[in-house]
């Protein structure tokens, strides 16, 4: 409804906003295709977007919440999105404005939200931990090649590992690396590898190309069957900017299929360069050991004991010389000292015997019952009585008895 307007009845702007504002919102929600050309992602719950015209040089720029833009997955620049927008009208600023409240990729860019998608799934799972990687066998004593026949792919890892390591033995199982069949070709040639005791290593190999091309190695059937398989899985998918979910699931990812012939197998020219330098370093530390061996002999020969063996016989009887000397003196000196003790010890005895009193003229009386007499009271007159002298013994009898007094002697 138009309003009626005078430079003497002028409308008040507020209406003529407001009225704006009803007749553009009158378009609702809209869906409409367009290219991401710019991303403004904000701290807050609001983000920014720039959207632009696949065919003409027309951009808008709209706003959209947390919500809507995590749900569409990783949004990029350059991406092709369909977009519900809502034109509405800001009335403080009179700024036309475009509410975005829903956001789907579409062509590559729904492919490759798919893909985001499985792998976050895949992560949460634990599919992708480092942990869970396997080992790769210094020296394959056989290597499973899962690629498209006659692809160069093909070529780039056998020719690669003939030049670096000639004495590998490859099995090869062709699948088709692009289509509908394409994963469920390369499942069951992982499978029949995994069963194969003699395939330590499997390279899964294919050239470059856009996401739809390289679809199949995202898919969630063969990532798990790798993840399952008990032989290490190399991944050789694309170029080095290619990362599809099988490089995550893999043991091994390599940039390029000729990058995966490098990692699987050693350059066998370097290896003997390295063994060539072991046998060097082996043969100088045996080298080092006997000429130390040597100079220790050497120094061995050269003492006094190994040039004159009996030198030092002569040097322990000198010593057993001086023992000995040492020994008969103190033997002679103690027999001495003995003999003096002895000596001083039986004159003692002497001087306390009985036998010596007798010498200096003293005599020993016993009586007819054997007992000693040492007192007058001992012997009565008339008894009979034994003297004992130095030279023998007599026979005499009391007659007479006088009792002395020694108080005062």
């Amino acid at each position: 409804m138009a309003l009626t307007s005078s430079p003497e009845h002028p409308v008040p702007l507020r209406e003529v906003a407001s009225a704006v504002k009803k007749w553009v919102e009158r378009l609702g929600t809209v869906w409409v295709s367009a290219q991401v050309i710019e991303l403004n992602r904000r701290t807050g719950a609001i983000h920014f977007l720039t959207l632009r015209d696949p065919s003409e040089e027309v951009s808008v720029a709209v706003t959209l919440s947390t919500a809507v833009l995590d749900a569409a997955g990783p949004v990029s620049e350059g991406m092709a999105v369909t977009a519900q927008i809502r034109p509405s009208i800001w009335l403080k600023s009179g700024r036309l404005s475009y509410e975005c409240t829903d956001l789907r990729p579409t062509g590559e860019g729904q492919l490759l939200a798919q893909i985001e998608h499985l792998k976050r799934l895949l992560q949460a799972e634990g599919l992708f931990n480092p942990a869970l990687k396997r080992r790769l066998p210094l020296l394959p004593a056989g290597i499973g090649l899962i690629t498209a026949k006659d692809s160069a792919a093909e070529r780039d890892v056998v020719v690669n590992i003939g030049l670096r390591w000639p004495a590998a033995r490859i099995v090869t199982r062709h699948a088709l690396m692009q289509g509908p069949s394409s994963a469920q070709q390369v499942i069951a040639a992982v499978a029949g590898f995994d069963a194969d005791p003699s395939i330590d290593v499997i390279i899964i190999a294919r050239g470059g190309g856009s996401v739809e091309d390289l679809l199949p190695f995202s898919d969630e059937a063969l990532a798990r069957a790798v993840a399952r398989a008990h032989t290490p899985v190399v991944s050789a998918i694309g170029h080095e900017v290619d990362t599809p979910v099988l490089d995550l699931v893999a043991d091994l990812r390599a940039s390029t299929p000729t990058d995966a012939a490098k990692r699987v197998v050693p350059d066998v020219r370097d290896e003997l360069a390295f063994v060539t330098q072991a046998r060097q370093r082996l043969a100088g530390s045996i080298l080092n050991f006997v000429a130390n061996q040597s100079l220790g002999l050497h120094q061995l020969r050269q003492r006094p004991v190994l040039r004159d063996p009996a030198s030092r016989f002569e040097v322990y009887t000198d010593h057993i010389r001086t023992l000995r000397a040492r020994l008969i003196l103190a033997g002679g000196t103690r027999v001495d000292k003995e003999a003096a003790q002895v000596s001083h010890t039986a004159a003692l005895i002497r001087s306390l015997s009985p036998q010596s009193v007798l010498t200096r003229g003293y005599a020993i009386l016993i009586d007819q019952q054997g007992n000693t007499v040492t007192s007058t009271e001992n012997a009565k007159i008339g008894a009979s009585l034994t003297g004992r002298v130095a030279d023998g013994t007599l026979t005499m009898t009391v007659t007479d008895k006088q009792k002395e007094n020694h108080a005062n002697v």
